[in-house]
């Protein structure tokens, strides 16, 4: 197992370290883990040899940068560090049955309550196919996972960065899960760099009103991080989400990922990101949500402005902290003239 940060510093520009308990050995060369996967992928290495081959620079205080104490600033676990259109955001739901369970709740109260006992959403058919084909044999194509876009790069955070709900948002919430990073070959191969920690933050009022609102309530920006881990064992993972109100927890749960609690299988969602063509330009790089297990609003818990979220999975690096800030401005009217 490796754990990998990508940090900034005002005079020294951007690197890539590994880390090691509180402290984090530089990389000499890379300085990005883009660039470090796509060397990798040259030398027809791993990304862990590559990196240790590489590790030859100073040692900083993680313990420092994690908290904010040190001139080093985290910045997102992955990404395409000189063209952020060139990293997709995505990400697939329904592929847990405890958030099927809500997403179910959800539209069939804003259907009406004297529905409730009779009625079956698109969502739990959705899940319900997952169950019985997103986990096929080795080599086989599954059913295709509920699949939404977030955005490009733009739209990632680092952890202590802030996730905003715009001027035209409901609302805003976590989604605790964990996302995959990839980057295509130079032959226009997919290839899975590691895996971190993400909050796939959604506007679930938004969502709730009807449906077919999906798309436009994942549009908005999420973070991932503060690590990038390799070699990590994805069958069965148990975490904790929370939300951080003052000095005081306003909610918390457990939750869980992984293959084991999940309705597809990670070939399967992997396949069904990388089958389109134009998913697979070389060089490009990825950003794929797993799903959730459960979410502050699916508990009745509407966050505040300042409220911290906090995502934390065992064995995947320092937990994901991300304060809330709710930009209560007029919504401006963008005006398109003709040419």
């Amino acid at each position: 197992m490796m754990r990998l940060i990508q940090i900034t510093h005002k005079e020294q520009g951007r690197r890539v370290a590994v880390v090691s308990d509180g402290d984090a050995r530089l990389l000499a060369t890379h300085r990005s883990i883009h660039a470090l996967a796509m060397e990798a992928i040259r030398r027809k290495s791993t990304l862990e040899k590559t990196a240790a081959a590489d590790a030859t620079g100073p040692v900083v205080s993680y313990d420092e940068i994690y908290t904010g104490r040190s001139a080093w600033t985290l910045l997102p676990a992955f990404d395409h560090p000189d063209e952020p259109a060139r990293c997709m955001v995505a990400g697939t739901g329904l592929t847990h049955k405890a958030s099927a369970e809500r997403r179910q709740a959800m539209h069939v109260a804003a259907g009406g309550a004297e529905k409730k006992e009779e009625v079956v959403t698109d969502s739990m058919r959705m899940f319900r196919w997952g169950l019985e084909g997103g986990r096929p044999a080795a080599g086989a194509i599954g059913v295709q996972p509920e699949w939404f876009y977030k955005g490009d790069g733009q739209v990632l955070r680092a952890h202590n960065q802030v996730l905003e709900v715009p001027t035209f948002g409901d609302d805003g919430g976590e989604e605790p899960e964990i996302a995959g990073a990839y980057v295509i070959t130079p032959g226009g191969t997919p290839r899975r760099v590691g895996f971190m920690i993400g909050n796939e933050f959604s506007d679930h009022v938004m969502e709730r009103k009807n449906y077919l609102y999906l798309a436009p309530s994942k549009l908005r920006n999420c973070a991932v991080g503060p690590e990038l881990v390799t070699g990590v064992d994805f069958t069965s993972v148990t975490g904790e989400v929370k939300i951080e109100r003052g000095d005081e927890a306003a909610w918390s749960m457990a939750v869980s990922t992984g293959e084991a609690n999940m309705s597809h299988s990670l070939a399967n969602l992997e396949h069904h990101q990388f089958k389109y063509p134009q998913h697979r330009r070389p060089g490009d790089a990825h950003v794929h949500f797993y799903g959730a297990d459960a979410f502050s609003f699916g508990g009745a818990v509407t966050l505040k402005d300042g409220d911290v979220m906090v995502v934390e999975w065992k064995g995947f690096g320092r937990p994901l902290r991300n304060p809330l800030r709710i930009n209560r401005a007029a919504d401006p009217f963008v005006r398109v003239e003709p040419l």
